[in-house]
């Protein structure tokens, strides 16, 4: 018989029917999937999850983050974007990692985002061989997240593919992965492409590598329009023009585009990738919210990487409302009048880091609010936490004030993977374990991160 659970009178975001969020409402789940919302449900065989004091919410989805930096947390806390891709990428500490420590890695960064309320991620992929491929994929499945894999070029060498004038094309071993492990939609894993895009290689590779994405029915994902390397390249106008702008084509920061970019995205269905903590921090323009939920895009967020911050989408969140409120807010004040309005609402953000997101990543029909037919992805705040106490307006809480240390139990695909606060059937000592042998070899690896003094925590414990 399907496993069955009922979460009980929880106060409940579907993010599916507005006149029911915030109620006390019941959810019966069956198997993997959502079977009932409603009040007072009665189900004698179920196994009763008692969600009263909590405020229940869809899992949340991350669009773009490199999980495998997981193991180098906070190496960059001082790192501009050019000094990160230094450090990393062109000559950097990338190009030291064995099969062996990417496992690690991406098992430990999806643990993270588990523990934190993320039920889906996509997992943006620097690939330095067909084993790292395998091990970095192992590391995914044994976290029992849903994940979409995208496909990235080498950090070994990078230089050689990421310049403007590249001509080499994605690897061919994406069409090994794609056989090997995503013949079948449907299960948690599936599958992306993670390409250079139009302003990091030359215009025929770009258009050879979304062919190719198209070819094997994979997200095609790309970091565009950041920093000064797009500006003034109009790529998305030229895209148009080739005819291949479509909702399979999911674009990073984007903080540079002009205004009619951002139309054109919205028109064609294309997805944004908000990650704006990092871009605030490390330079790469401000964040193009505001523009992109103005003219209707599949708007989403993403943590993007942990070097510099912290691996949850709550606090981005709060950043992509903030900075978007302080832009709009500026230009009232700069008028000589007080704001009497806010630009965006909660409600907005938290589909951003929802249904939104499962949009972006060719999920909407499985995940992203909780509705009767969909997966059972969902998430359990401690709603009698300080920072939550007492709850006036919930779907307002989540956004503004609620945090990883609030998670208390997390479904994905209808198994409970986090309950009372703790990740179900994880050996976390022995995780640690390994996560710091990979993190000391990878350190007496590279010399090149002066002021990093690692430390065990075997050692942090005893002083």
């Amino acid at each position: 018989m399907a496993k069955r659970y009922l979460i009980k009178s929880g106060i409940v975001i579907t993010l599916d029917d507005p006149a029911r969020d915030g109620k006390v409402l019941d959810l019966l789940i069956e198997d993997r999937w959502i079977r009932a919302v409603g009040p007072n449900l009665s189900v004698p065989d179920a196994e009763v999850v008692d969600a009263s004091g909590m405020i229940v919410i869809p899992g949340l989805v991350d669009t773009h983050r490199h999980i495998w930096e997981s193991v180098i947390r906070n190496v960059g806390a001082e790192w501009s974007l050019t000094t990160y891709l230094r450090h990393l990428y062109y000559g950097g500490l990338g190009g030291t990692l064995r099969p062996q420590d990417v496992y690690i890695a991406n098992l430990w960064g999806a643990l993270e985002a588990i523990n934190s309320g993320v039920t889906t991620v996509l997992d943006w992929s620097m690939v330095n061989s067909p084993e790292h491929a395998d091990a970095l994929i192992q590391g995914l499945e044994e976290a029992s997240i849903r994940a979409v894999f995208a496909y990235g070029t080498p950090l070994l060498g990078a230089g050689a593919f990421w310049s403007r004038d590249s001509q080499l094309r994605h690897p061919e071993d994406a069409r090994r992965v794609k056989q090997r492990y995503f013949s079948s939609s449907d299960q948690l894993l599936t599958m992306g492409l993670a390409i250079r895009g139009p302003e990091f290689c030359a215009w025929e590779t770009a258009l050879a590598d979304i062919a190719l994405a198209r070819e094997l029915q994979a997200i095609c994902t790309m970091h565009l329009g950041f920093g000064t390397w797009g500006p003034h390249d109009h790529s998305i106008r030229r895209l148009e023009e080739a005819g291949v702008l479509g909702p399979d084509l999911n674009f990073v920061h984007c903080n540079t585009l002009q205004p009619d970019e951002y139309r054109r995205i919205a028109d064609h269905g294309c997805s944004v990738s908000v990650t704006p903590e990092i871009e605030m921090l490390m330079g790469h323009g401000y964040p193009c919210t505001g523009f992109l939920v103005e003219q209707g895009a599949v708007t989403t967020l993403g943590v993007d990487v942990v070097t510099s911050i912290a691996g949850d989408l709550f606090t981005q969140m709060r950043m992509a409302l903030a900075a978007e409120r302080a832009r709009v807010n500026n230009q009232t004040l700069a008028q000589g009048v007080m704001p009497e309005q806010l630009a965006l609402n909660a409600r907005t953000i938290l589909q951003c880091a929802t249904t939104h997101g499962a949009r972006a990543l060719g999920l909407e029909d499985k995940v992203g609010s909780l509705a009767v037919g969909k997966e059972a992805d969902l998430v359990l705040l401690r709603a009698t936490d300080f920072n939550l106490f007492p709850v006036n307006d919930p779907l307002g809480a989540v956004v503004t004030s609620a945090g990883p240390h609030n998670v208390d139990t997390v479904f994905i695909a209808g198994r409970p993977v986090k309950r009372h606060g703790q990740l179900v059937g994880v050996d976390l000592p022995r995780i640690r374990q390994m996560v710091e042998a990979t993190r000391d070899y990878i350190l007496s690896q590279y010399t090149g991160l002066e002021g990093i003094a690692p430390q065990s925590l075997a050692n942090a414990v005893q002083a």
